[in-house]
């Protein structure tokens, strides 16, 4: 291969909104999580909303006994294949976050990388994570931070931004027995260019996807020149590629050992 190739990287060509692209570039919070929510060897854990299996595999490498539950077959798919690939141990059941298939208290630990998994219904959510966690546990999630990037880009493609909890809205949404803390965290996400990671988005994250394809060829194209303008605004590189800084809370709640 001539080195003129690598000049530019491209995104891989792939279906819109492909989930587990987007995951692949999240990987680091999920294994800080998993350190965050003291994972034990042995423990039960539960990965909700688990997406390819971001977290469901960083606890397997944990050796801890590990169910994800998803509600993408296509997902739950890619995510049996990297455990089998990296020869790790782990269930993967088709369920649904407002209704999880399994009894009370069953698992040490209840995880989820998936930022968005409190949304729309965060009450019923909240609920069912409380109810299979065991008394004494704790539950791991990512949450937006509030403003940033992530904030922008759904304003942009005219979403409505991800949910921004804070630490006080946590607490009402668990009880204010339930111990809390969220401290904010970044990662990085690098790109040869904004070009780069607006094709990116283009490719594999659903809601922009959608966005520029409900538009047609003709307005897509301000949309296009709008997230690069939101990808430079938002760029804390030193040179000519791109890194954007997404906050986000790394929440662990514990669960009262009586209840």
């Amino acid at each position: 291969m001539h080195l003129s190739t690598l000049d530019q990287p491209r995104p891989a060509v792939r279906p819109a909104g492909d989930h587990a692209a987007v995951g692949s570039r999240t990987l680091l919070a999920a294994e800080l999580l998993c350190e965050s929510a003291d994972l034990h060897a042995g423990d039960r854990v539960l990965d909700v909303a688990c997406g390819s299996g971001n977290a469901a595999l960083a606890a397997a490498r944990r050796c801890c006994r590990v169910v994800g539950v998803g509600d993408d077959p296509a997902l739950l798919e890619r995510a049996r294949r990297r455990a089998e690939a990296e020869g790790l141990a782990v269930t993967f059941l088709d369920g649904d976050a407002g209704d999880l298939p399994f009894p009370d208290g069953c698992f040490e630990v209840v995880l989820s990388a998936g930022a968005d998994l409190l949304d729309p219904d965060p009450e019923r959510a909240a609920g069912e994570l409380l109810r299979v966690c065991r008394p004494g546990g704790r539950i791991g999630m990512v949450r937006w931070a509030q403003g940033g990037y992530v904030g922008a880009l759904f304003a942009a493609i005219g979403r409505r931004p991800p949910a921004w909890d804070g630490q006080e809205g946590l607490r009402e949404l668990f009880g204010a027995e339930v111990a809390i803390t969220a401290p904010r965290r970044s990662l990085l996400w690098r790109f040869a260019s904004a070009e780069h990671q607006v094709a990116f988005l283009a490719g594999a994250h659903g809601p922009t996807a959608g966005a520029l394809q409900a538009l047609g060829p003709d307005r897509s194209a301000a949309l296009r020149a709008e997230l690069l303008a939101v990808a430079r605004r938002f760029d804390v590189s030193e040179d000519d590629t791109l890194v954007l800084r997404l906050d986000y809370l790394e929440v662990v709640a514990r669960k009262p050992a009586w209840r």
